[in-house]
């Protein structure tokens, strides 16, 4: 009894340490759009857009926008899988958790980004409101975002 409340305690204590050094978004809207479960599949394309999809195990895909107020941030964070970003509106700065140049890569409206689900961090650094549409790729049922401490290392914010 002893050792399971030792660890609770632990789990506590880091879940709340885990929070207070947490990148939070700051001037991001998210609203979800749907979330559903598909079951493993194998898709291949050869036609005009040559692609292949495999999921072995279940999924959810998680379909969400984010409304950027200027000045606004997602925080650092990672995700469990790949994310397809869709910027519809103004422009968004992605910087990558692993970049030891901390290169931006600035996505503009009707332009893409993929991130791998290592860590980022969108911002909206132009005097516009920015949005994008996001497709994330999460295991079933569970979190489709963690946090990651900011400053991060590399950027400095």
């Amino acid at each position: 009894m002893k050792k399971m409340i030792t660890v609770c305690a632990v789990v506590l204590v880091c879940s709340v340490c885990a929070v207070l050094w947490a990148s939070p978004a700051v001037g991001v809207t998210p609203t979800l759009i749907g979330r559903a479960t598909y079951e493993p599949f194998k898709v291949k394309s050869n036609s005009l857009v040559e692609v292949e999809v495999k999921a072995k195990s279940h999924l959810d895909m998680v379909v969400r926008t984010h409304d950027y107020a200027v000045g606004g941030s997602t925080g650092w964070h990672t995700h469990p899988g790949p994310v397809f970003i869709n910027v519809v509106q103004g422009a968004v700065t992605f910087y990558e958790a692993d970049d030891p140049t901390c290169t931006p890569h600035v996505v503009s409206a009707g332009q893409g980004y993929v991130d791998t689900g290592s860590g980022h961090l969108g911002r909206n650094e132009t005097g516009q409101p920015a949005k994008d549409v996001t497709v994330i790729l999460a295991p079933v049922n569970l979190p489709f975002r963690g946090e990651l401490p900011a400053p991060n290392p590399y950027c400095g914010f």
